[in-house]
């Protein structure tokens, strides 16, 4: 499914804020703006604000309140690492993060467990034919995750 485009950084932070209003959720940003400050430009040379083409790349990292812990880092290239309750999900498309988080706001993820290979997984749907999912790091499941378990 299409989902709407975030051209930048800024513009996702404005569509989490957006559901973390919907959803009643406190929300905290924490902005790095720079080739210095941005955690994927490690080659950057000290007090290197634009990037070789004269962009200025900007990173946020975004805590929503609230079960299950949410978080969410957003890159300059287009993609995001969300964190759902010590699960990471890697390389969600930064459009796709805003119905990633409604699916999770909304119930529609859920924990499957299976004997071969063994794990449980956290697995989080989203409106059309996508799907993500990722091993659940740990045995114990928080309450949050426990209570999406599927059998």
């Amino acid at each position: 499914m299409d989902h709407p485009h975030l051209p930048t950084t800024e513009s996702a932070v404005t569509a989490l804020h957006t559901i973390a209003e919907e959803q009643n959720r406190e929300m905290t940003v924490e902005d790095s703006i720079g080739a210095d400050q941005t955690s994927r430009r490690t080659s950057a040379g000290a007090f290197t604000v634009l990037d070789p083409d004269g962009s200025l790349p900007h990173e946020a990292f975004v805590e929503l309140g609230g079960a299950p812990v949410v978080s969410v880092r957003l890159f300059p290239e287009d993609d995001a690492t969300i964190t759902v309750d010590g699960v990471d999900f890697h390389d969600v498309p930064r459009d796709a993060v805003p119905a990633f988080l409604r699916s999770v706001y909304g119930g529609l993820a859920y924990v499957k467990g299976k004997f071969f290979p063994p794990g449980q997984w956290l697995i989080v749907p989203l409106p059309g034919d996508e799907t993500y999912r990722e091993l659940i790091p740990s045995t114990l499941l928080t309450p949050w995750l426990a209570r999406s378990v599927r059998r």
